[in-house]
């Protein structure tokens, strides 16, 4: 599928490098000395904003894999709210007296949920999500996936570098994108299956999901 680079499955330590890369570029000095009230990159979400839906989606992720009697059949009820139209509706919110560092914890924290809920899983867990009903394994992707391009979209807001690792990007792509069968940079394939980039002799997408239901 890649060139040079071992297709094997998504685990939870790809997840907690995920986890851990991400927040490494979130606490650089020039990142927390950044305006987090920029857009960040092509969302119209600002920074903050969009570094908070990232925590809710790991939040939400690790908590979908806990009702197993009986498995959850639709999202777990937790309250969402949105503070305004347009803005993400999260379960999660970080105090803005904390400031970025705080932000970046909460980031951390439900990143750090995630990968425990993971970890743990049994083989038969299942976590409810729109996309396809997913077991640990597509759960661990869905929030690389979230990680590697909101950290994108951070990066692009923020005025930071930022690349995601080939292999993890590979797995997470032969998980949840099956259809994605380029060859060459697996980070530039999956920055073009979430609409955030072009490849050769292939349009923007405007629209995409992936599959998250179990394979096999």
């Amino acid at each position: 599928m890649f060139d040079d680079v071992k297709i094997g499955p998504v685990t939870a330590d790809d997840l907690a490098e995920g986890v851990r890369l991400v927040v490494g570029l979130l606490r650089q000095p020039a990142a927390l000395a950044g305006d987090w009230g920029r857009p960040a990159g092509a969302v119209e979400w600002s920074c903050w904003e969009t570094a908070e839906h990232l925590a809710d989606d790991l939040f939400s992720y690790g908590a979908q894999l806990g009702p197993q009697s009986p498995p959850a059949v639709s999202h777990v009820p937790f309250v969402w709210q949105r503070h305004g139209p347009g803005k993400p509706a999260n379960v999660i919110f970080a105090e803005r007296e904390a400031g970025p560092e705080g932000l970046v914890q909460v980031v951390e924290s439900c990143g750090a949920l995630h990968v425990a809920m993971v970890r743990t899983a049994a083989p038969s867990a299942r976590a409810f999500h729109i996309f396809g009903t997913a077991d640990a394994e597509g759960s661990a992707a869905m929030g690389l996936v979230e990680l590697f391009v909101h950290a994108e979209d951070l990066a692009r807001g923020l005025g930071l570098e930022w690349r995601a690792p080939a292999e993890i990007c590979a797995r997470v792509l032969h998980r949840l994108f099956p259809d994605v069968l380029v060859g060459g940079d697996p980070w530039a394939s999956l920055l073009w299956a979430t609409g955030r980039g072009e490849l050769p002799g292939l349009a923007r997408r405007t629209e995409w999901r992936w599959d998250s239901s179990p394979r096999g």
